[in-house]
């Protein structure tokens, strides 16, 4: 019994370390950066990058950070395959149940979308929230598919390892499942805390009903699908959302 939670605190560590765990450690790093550069207000934060002023690179290197960002995906399905029952059994990531899934996404989406706004906004007003650019990309032809696949990425990346994983192995750790759930969801606004206090603070409540909403019917599909829908807004439709 040791050896295995030793194991499992080891592979924690592991997945943490190569995804968002990593990603929250240099966030916390970047606020103080941002901060003691001048008034975080005056800050701007890029979710969506060029990575190259040639067109097809540019392209290239999306793609290329997209599919490998989803490693550490194919590693924590990996982990959770069980003997006659597939990881996305485990974590209720399935396609039996598309129209109650489907449904329950768009109203998380919209539950969680216009609060993240206003805190974001609030944030702004308060001087503790950078300025969210969304999207820097030029206009090409693949611009709004690559921001689709961006939206996709970060709905597969968190949803499955902030929430199925974490909450799997930490209850398998012997953790409470409310102290889960905190951790869970400190650990998701702690990795946006680059853009600022709001999106900490939203993240953090986004992360609290998405893990009550997990616990509860045992589905990640509508979290997905929620995440993706905010993001594909978020991406595609900054200026028009209050965003950069």
């Amino acid at each position: 019994m040791t050896e295995t939670r030793t194991r499992l605190r080891a592979q924690l560590w592991i997945v943490l370390g190569l995804s968002l765990g990593q990603s929250a450690v240099y966030s916390v790093v970047q606020l103080l950066d941002k901060a003691t550069r001048a008034p975080l207000a005056e800050g701007t934060s890029t979710l969506n990058p060029v990575r190259s002023s040639r067109e097809v690179f540019d392209l290239i290197y999306q793609l290329l950070d997209i599919g490998f960002a989803l490693v550490p995906v194919a590693l924590v399905l990996y982990l959770l395959w069980q003997p006659g029952k597939s990881a996305f059994t485990v974590l209720g990531f399935t396609a039996d149940k598309p129209v109650r899934d489907v449904l329950w996404g768009i109203g998380l989406m919209l539950a969680m979308g216009l609060p993240s706004l206003g805190l974001y906004a609030a944030g702004r007003a308060m001087g503790v929230t950078t300025e969210i650019i969304t999207s820097a990309l030029d206009a090409h032809w693949w611009t709004i598919p690559v921001l689709v696949l961006s939206a996709i990425r970060h709905a597969l990346v968190e949803e499955i390892i902030v929430v199925g994983y974490l909450l799997n192995r930490l209850e398998k750790l012997g953790w409470a499942p409310w102290v889960a759930v905190l951790a869970s969801s400190l650990l998701r606004g702690s990795y946006h805390l680059y853009q600022g206090l709001g999106p900490f603070l939203g993240n953090f409540l986004m992360g609290l009903v998405f893990c009550w909403v997990y616990k509860r019917w045992g589905r990640l599909a509508p979290l997905v699908i929620a995440h993706a829908l905010l993001d594909i807004a978020a991406f595609t439709a900054g200026p028009l959302l209050g965003f950069g």
